[in-house]
């Protein structure tokens, strides 16, 4: 309930009151939130101090407004802690979603400057690239390229490449993956990420890039891998010290 004698504004007090019914499941994704008049008629405070608390919750992606309609709650956001290295089938598993892959192509290439230059492998050297769209409980998350050395992994076929590919590198291969180097940064969806991620012309997403370093005395690269993330769908969480 709402206390008008708390030091805590009363927007904020609404807000928690919200989220409370939210995470309670008594206010699923999809549901039509109270007006902003029922809110202030409920509470006997102003329409200001509502639409205050429920712009905070817009902003923040628990709540989304449809012209004419109303305001709905939002589906929730899938977190993945950025101070660990881990998969993407590892981080589904956490959050008692099924993880699966939709394997799109798998095919040997050479003579990618770049990527041999990040793999740390010859121009000529055969490069697995492995393209996978992610889906947690069949929902689409994260269009997929991996690329890894032949020379490192040998053969992969379809079968393994639709599996989580740290899963093959540490138990079928017996090696040990070291660190990670990660970069994130905001994007456009181009059209392979419109077809396979279900989502429109110009909408936001998250481009990560990542390298991954066994351990071993050379710190060799494992992995060159770009991931599209959906970013109504994902975000990023960092612990930081001072």
């Amino acid at each position: 309930m709402i206390n008008k004698n708390s030091p805590i504004p009363i927007y904020y007090q609404i807000e928690e009151y919200i989220k409370k019914k939210i995470i309670a499941e008594e206010l699923m994704p999809g549901d039509a939130l109270s007006s902003e008049r029922e809110f202030a008629e409920q509470f006997n405070i102003s329409r200001m101090t509502v639409r205050q608390a429920i712009n905070n919750m817009v902003n923040d992606g628990l709540l989304f407004r449809q012209k004419g309609r109303g305001t709905f709650v939002a589906e929730q956001k899938i977190e993945q802690d950025l101070s660990s290295l881990t998969s993407f089938s590892e981080d589904m598993r956490k959050r008692n979603q099924t993880p699966s892959n939709q394997l799109i192509s798998i095919q040997l290439i050479n003579h990618q400057p770049a990527i041999s230059e990040k793999l740390r492998v010859g121009s000529n050297e055969p490069i697995y690239e492995i393209k996978r769209l992610r889906l947690a409980d069949d929902e689409p998350i994260a269009l997929e390229t991996t690329y890894t050395p032949e020379k490192i992994v040998g053969h992969i076929d379809e079968k393994q490449a639709e599996q989580s590919f740290y899963t093959y590198i540490e138990e079928q291969l017996q090696l040990d993956i070291s660190y990670g180097l990660q970069t994130i940064e905001a994007s456009i969806a181009n059209k392979d990420e419109m077809k396979y991620l279900k989502v429109k012309k110009d909408d936001p997403i998250l481009l990560m890039q990542r390298t991954s370093y066994l351990n071993d005395p050379h710190q060799t690269p494992i992995e060159y891998v770009k991931s599209a993330y959906r970013a109504d769908k994902y975000k990023f969480n960092m612990k930081m010290k001072r």
